[in-house]
């Protein structure tokens, strides 16, 4: 499996499923190896617990946390579709951070500061909002989205960022955008 899939939103009429389904399509249209781990449709439990911490205080980490873990392991190529919800991700996404992206997996800490441990993987973020390019743009929202997210989750853990692209506007542009925008994913070089 080089590529893996970590989707998140409920709902399976929703844009963003649209947007999966493209990716999908050119992967299989390119025969490249790809995973799925559809965090509602897996019922993936994001609530990082005080068992969680003593697992892994332990050294030992839970089997939901391992299987994930597992798949990043085995991808070269992570990417990550879902909606700007509150200027952030949805919380699904963020417990599957908190809880998968443990210390000693993907990334530790010693005498030079924090280091991270996934550096041959590499990251597509394909984001949905409701707002425009513009208001995004001037607010400067897009920009602290990259930061928090590109810079202090993934490069953090010495991941490559390729691709972090914004489709703006979904729930209010017409259908022949939205089109443009499928347009768009297709057009991705994976």
């Amino acid at each position: 499996m080089k590529y893996l899939i970590i989707y998140a939103h409920p709902h399976q009429k929703s844009f963003n499923h649209a947007i999966k389904e493209e990716v999908e399509n050119s992967l299989k249209r390119n025969s490249l190896g790809y995973a799925i781990r559809d965090l509602y449709d897996i019922r993936f439990n994001p609530v990082l617990s005080a068992n969680d911490f003593g697992f892994l205080k332990q050294g030992k980490v839970p089997a939901d946390i391992q299987r994930e873990q597992d798949f990043i392991k085995n991808a070269e190529h992570l990417i990550f579709i879902y909606p700007v919800w509150w200027f952030s991700m949805p919380g699904i996404l963020k417990g599957y951070i908190d809880r998968v992206f443990s210390y000693g997996f993907a990334y530790t800490v010693n005498e030079k500061g924090v280091q991270g441990l996934l550096p041959n993987k590499k990251v597509t973020i394909l984001n949905t909002t409701g707002g425009s390019e513009e208001n995004y743009r001037t607010i400067g929202f897009n920009q602290a989205l990259k930061v928090t997210t590109d810079t202090g989750t993934f490069e953090l853990c010495a991941m490559k960022i390729v691709l972090h692209k914004f489709f703006y506007a979904v729930t209010t542009i017409d259908t022949g955008a939205r089109v443009k925008m499928l347009e768009e994913v297709k057009s991705i070089t994976w």
